[in-house]
């Protein structure tokens, strides 16, 4: 009896391996006859920074809390993703020059972008850009971007230098990469000078900050839920991709972030925001800013772990 049952529902804390416990499988050993829909990468970078360190360590970490979602299914989609989804494990990267990293990201990006829809687990936000870039390359369009975050990321500068996690809006959005119509920001909250904090909305994109969603349940959210849908509908429902920076949530939900802003969003109303968009024409995700060495009790790690799994959950669910 022992043996069988702990064979069907192993342990969270017994477990090893990836994401809800999935062998870490090298992109490269992946057998090309048998591609899973869904993969998670790890992007375990962290050099851009700009207080304190630790997102390296953030793929690991959700890894690691998602074992507690075992296999079994969402209780609102009825699915799980671990029939659908592989492992890859973390991209090898360079850890000391921007650049560098993101010249040995692209590649493997446009080559996984081709076999699996994809999960990226961060690392700091500037990864997201390298990302759009090799999703823009292989749509042949502007993406649409829906962006959970506490900063506007649209400073034209990163503490001096050209590009960081800072900058990737505002370099994403004039490169192109973006529809800024169909590019939305939720739970901003962070000081800054009004072009910064503004640039979405005045290039024609929306911006739901903190501010405005306080307070509001889930019948609350049903006008954002609904805006956004009607946005994305009237630009003919384009490839759309997800980028959730765990700093977005308050950090009473999520102290394990390298930049904390008092204020933000609650894990419900997030996990209520994805789970009604489901069916929406998602292309991919990244979950970023996971700073291990200032979670506690795991808080961060099993809120990024559940928000992935609920993406993936709601995938499964609207492809079928």
């Amino acid at each position: 009896f022992w043996s069988n049952a702990i064979m069907k529902h192993a342990f969270p804390y017994a477990v090893t391996g990836g994401f809800l416990g999935l062998p870490i499988t090298p992109a490269e050993i992946v057998d090309k006859s048998a591609i899973s829909t869904f993969a998670v990468a790890g992007i375990a970078w962290d050099g851009c920074v700009t207080n304190r360190p630790g997102a390296r360590f953030g793929p690991n970490a959700i890894r690691q809390a998602s074992h507690m979602l075992c296999g079994d299914d969402h209780p609102l989609f009825d699915v799980s993703p671990v029939k659908h989804t592989v492992d890859l494990g973390n991209l090898m990267l360079p850890n000391t020059s921007l650049e560098a990293m993101r010249a040995a990201l692209a590649p493997q990006a446009s080559r996984l972008i081709t076999q699996h829809t994809m999960v990226w687990l961060g690392g700091d936000h500037s990864i997201t850009l390298p990302l759009l870039r090799a999703y823009h390359a292989h749509y042949q369009q502007p993406l649409a971007c829906i962006h959970f975050d506490a900063h506007c990321d649209t400073w034209e500068s990163h503490f001096g230098e050209p590009s960081g996690h800072g900058t990737w809006v505002y370099e994403a959005i004039t490169e192109g990469l973006v529809d800024p119509k169909t590019f939305i920001q939720i739970g901003i909250r962070s000081s800054g000078e009004r072009a910064a904090r503004e640039f979405v909305n005045d290039q024609g994109g929306r911006i739901f900050t903190a501010r405005e969603l306080r307070g509001k349940d889930g019948a609350g959210l049903q006008s954002v839920i609904d805006e956004v849908r009607q946005r994305m509908m009237e630009a003919g429902n384009p490839p759309l991709y997800l980028t959730f920076d765990i700093d977005a949530f308050d950090p009473a939900f999520a102290p394990g972030t390298g930049t904390p802003e008092v204020g933000g969003l609650t894990t419900a109303q997030a996990m209520t925001l994805l789970e009604a968009w489901h069916d929406l024409n998602w292309v991919g995700m990244d979950c970023v800013e996971v700073s291990p060495p200032y979670d506690h009790a795991e808080l961060t790690s099993n809120a990024a772990a559940t928000l992935i799994w609920t993406w993936l959950c709601g995938q499964i669910a609207a492809k079928k």
